[in-house]
């Protein structure tokens, strides 16, 4: 069975997370591709330069880059699916109608190796998009999608509900958390292992209670078509590619901005490693033993190496290469980035994160060219409440901006007690004097 998804299995040992990060840290080496030297020469190599993609010729504004593989030829008797409409005008403003780079005037220069051929940073709170490339172009999400099937589950599924893992939910393609067939699972722990670590497993096993991958799929889209996020089509629950399957920089940002509103997925996307069920022996398999549990560890690795970072979603498969969606904090601001299609060079995608994340922190507070859509008004303001920052790494909780009336409604709620209290006092004092 050919792994379409690539990824480490996310049943770790206690230092998974450790061992990740310094193998991230390990600088990529560049393999020289030899050249033939010219008669009596000496032997040369060389290293073809880095470029980052360029998008100005609008390829992706209606579908995806053409797949290197048969994994999007549909199903005997399964329709072609067409390509998404274009939506005019484009959703978010005129400016998200741009192809290459977007930027507010008087910008600066933007970072160098962003492989990502498409990619945006927004505000979490406001919904202003500060800068973009490609926005609206279309590409395939891979994991990032199950940002989509969390919402989904997590509105929809009991959490202390126990499931019981099937060779099925084992047998899936793609990076597993470790699903074992009888074991057993809160729908809790299954949104670790969807979370955290990426488990395909873990997604075949809330797609199943959602009424299997189809109607998964189906929720998915309609979760998609009300938050206007129009270049969006999953196709399987997990993010391995499938038919029709599409999103862009802007709709992933739609899609996590909406998943920050549910708190145990803030929480979540910021847990570094928890324990993890084992399942029993199968009686089919001679000799075989009860595997033990074991701890699985967060695979995002912006969130252990940049200051601030909330959390995100990493994905990766042959045809979408490199995916990412990431959410940081500073200086009480809360900002997204989104990645697609990117490659692991010149420098890894969480490192391309952290420098559009620093560029868009120190862009101008008022930056804007686009905003995320709310229904109802076309003000750039939450249409729901967000879920809260998660504590930073000293255990110290992020505070959001107060209103400017809210001192005075604090001081309304507790001083007038304290004024009753005096009356009161005073009062029984004239009444003992009058006795």
């Amino acid at each position: 069975m050919k792994l379409r998804e690539h990824g480490v299995r996310a049943a770790s040992t206690f230092g998974a997370a450790a061992i990740a990060a310094a193998l991230t840290a390990a600088p990529v080496l560049a393999v020289p591709a030899p050249s033939t030297p010219p008669s009596g020469g000496s032997s040369t190599t060389t290293t073809p330069p880095f470029t980052t993609p360029n998008t100005d010729n609008c390829a992706q504004r209606t579908q995806p880059p053409p797949p290197i593989d048969t994994s999007e030829v549909p199903a005997p008797g399964e329709p072609t699916p067409s390509a998404l409409p274009v939506p005019s005008p484009a959703i978010g403003g005129d400016r998200m109608s741009e192809c290459g780079v977007v930027l507010p005037a008087g910008a600066p220069a933007l970072p160098a190796d962003i492989s990502a051929t498409a990619w945006m940073v927004s505000d979490l709170d406001t919904g202003r998009v500060l800068a973009a490339k490609d926005p609206h172009g279309r590409y395939r999400p891979a994991s990032t999608i199950k940002v989509a099937l969390a919402v989904v589950a997590l509105r929809t599924l009991d959490l202390d509900t126990v499931v019981t893992g099937t060779q099925a939910d084992a047998d899936v393609d793609g990076t597993r958390v470790g699903i074992g067939p009888g074991g057993r699972y809160t729908n809790r722990q299954l949104m670790q292992a969807l979370i955290m670590c990426s488990g395909n497993d873990a997604a075949h096993a809330i797609a199943a209670q959602l009424g299997g991958d189809k109607a998964a799929v189906a929720k998915m889209n309609d979760l998609a078509k009300s938050l206007r996020a129009m270049d969006t089509r999953a196709a399987t629950p997990s993010g391995l590619d499938g038919p029709g399957m599409s999103t862009s920089a802007y709709d992933l940002s739609v899609l996590f901005r909406e998943a920050m509103t549910i708190p145990l997925f803030a929480e979540l996307l910021h847990t570094e490693q928890v324990d993890f069920p084992g399942y029993p022996a199968d009686p089919k398999i001679p000799g075989d033993e009860d595997h033990p549990g074991f701890p699985i560890a967060n695979d995002n690795q912006l969130l252990y190496n940049y200051a601030g970072a909330i959390g995100g979603k990493t994905g990766f498969t042959d045809d979408a290469r490199q995916t990412f969606v990431a959410a940081a904090e500073r200086d009480g601001h809360r900002l997204v980035v989104t990645l697609l299609k990117a490659d692991v060079r010149p420098i890894r995608p969480w490192e391309q994160a952290a420098r559009l994340l620093d560029y868009g922190f120190a862009l101008d507070a008022d930056a804007r060219v686009g905003k995320l859509p709310e229904s109802g008004s076309a003000a750039v303001q939450p249409s729901v409440p967000l879920a809260s920052p998660p504590p930073r790494a000293d255990g110290t909780q992020v505070q959001p901006d107060q209103p400017p009336h809210q001192a005075a409604r604090v001081g309304v709620l507790i001083g007038a007690p304290l004024l009753v209290l005096v009356l009161l006092l005073w009062i029984r004092r004239v009444y003992r004097r009058g006795r």
